[in-house]
């Protein structure tokens, strides 16, 4: 009773700074910055927060903030497009969404999953949004006692996905599995700064970016392929009808919805996972969890809707060690302590403490 007697006046309050034609405004305006960069492959909400950094001088505090994130909550929602139509991950957050979207659009239901995908960001976004609401006051304790051993466990978690998401190729399953661990050793040890595996070679210290890594896999083969058959991606050259289907089998799989939309938020509450690995471990829970596994990678719209739920749920999630330790929760999070800095708030226990209404204006 005591949190809810703190917390409510300043969402209260929250709720009177954002709501005005000015903040909307600027609201808007993040918001279509978001869907424009993430539409591009790769780009993601690093480059986005990037660019619109140096606007931020001068700017009021709750305008930046409002378009600071309503750039940063659109990013996961629009690289659908590329995943879906193209094959493409638009961000390294929309990754497995290829698995089963890409399918789907070959076989002329792409509208069917833009719509259920679109769907479930929404439902995962509210649900990240509510989470935060309680959690930036009561997570405290809970990111506190994530450290090396439950890091270690989270870790093998996401190399235990390979064998649920390699199907009958086990063996292909482990030795991708290998190989992503060499190339991610590559470059400057996180902890140390020393070299690794860059054989004297300057361009190999920054290591790889997934982002990269992930155009390479899905972009350039299925460019090549459409190169080589001259024809549409899609059979019926259309997005095609199902736009209502794609809202009702989000209804009918609402539970698995709600169940990776808090995979989300609780792989977001972790620092450094972020967007890398949560699809990839909701899109295993997807598999792991459905009696019937045979459609999976060949077009099931429940390998749409379990990613898409989770990562957009996650920014919420990021949002709790960065508002409360000044501790980005993934990349981008880390350019967006960088823009609180130049709206003048130090993102930690004292802004919590002293501007939580500016806090909530975040959620």
């Amino acid at each position: 009773m005591e949190i809810i007697n703190f917390a409510l006046p300043a969402l209260i309050q929250a709720f009177d700074l954002i709501f005005t034609w000015e903040q909307i405004s600027w609201l808007v305006v993040g918001v279509v910055l978001g869907l424009s960069v993430g539409i591009f492959p790769g780009l993601g909400g690093i480059a986005g927060l990037s660019l619109v950094l140096p606007f931020l001088y001068g700017m009021d505090p709750v305008s930046g903030l409002a378009m600071m994130v309503g750039l940063v909550a659109v990013i996961p929602t629009s690289d659908t497009f590329a995943s879906v139509l193209m094959g493409i991950p638009g961000s390294s957050a929309s990754q497995a969404t290829i698995l089963d979207g890409f399918p789907l659009s070959k076989n002329g239901q792409a509208a069917r999953a833009l719509s259920a995908a679109f769907v479930s960001s929404l439902f995962g976004g509210i649900f990240g949004a509510i989470v935060l609401t309680f959690f930036i006051i009561i997570a405290r304790p809970i990111v506190l006692s994530f450290r090396l051993p439950e890091l270690l466990m989270l870790t093998i978690l996401g190399l235990s996905m390979v064998g649920i998401l390699s199907g009958n190729s086990g063996l292909k399953g482990v030795i991708a599995a290998c190989l992503g661990l060499a190339f991610g050793a590559i470059g400057e040890a996180p902890a140390l700064g020393s070299p690794r595996m860059d054989f004297g070679n300057w361009y190999l210290q920054d290591g790889f970016q997934l982002v990269i890594v992930g155009l390479g896999i899905f972009a350039i083969p299925e460019i090549i392929s459409l190169m080589r058959h001259d024809r549409s991606i899609s059979k019926s050259g259309g997005l095609g009808k199902g736009w209502s289907d794609g809202v009702r089998d989000w209804w009918r799989n609402i539970w698995l919805s709600l169940r990776c939309s808090s995979i989300g938020v609780i792989i977001g509450v972790i620092p450094g996972l972020g967007g890398s690995v949560v699809d990839w471990i909701a899109y295993g829970h997807t598999v792991q969890s459905s009696k019937d596994k045979s459609q999976f990678g060949k077009g099931d719209i429940r390998g749409v809707i379990g990613p898409e739920s989770s990562n957009n749920a996650k920014e919420g999630g990021g949002l709790v060690p960065t508002l409360l330790f000044g501790i980005p929760g993934s990349a981008s999070m880390a350019v967006f302590i960088g823009g609180l800095i130049l709206l003048g708030y130090d993102a930690g226990p004292q802004m919590v403490k002293n501007d939580l209404p500016i806090t909530y204006t975040s959620v």
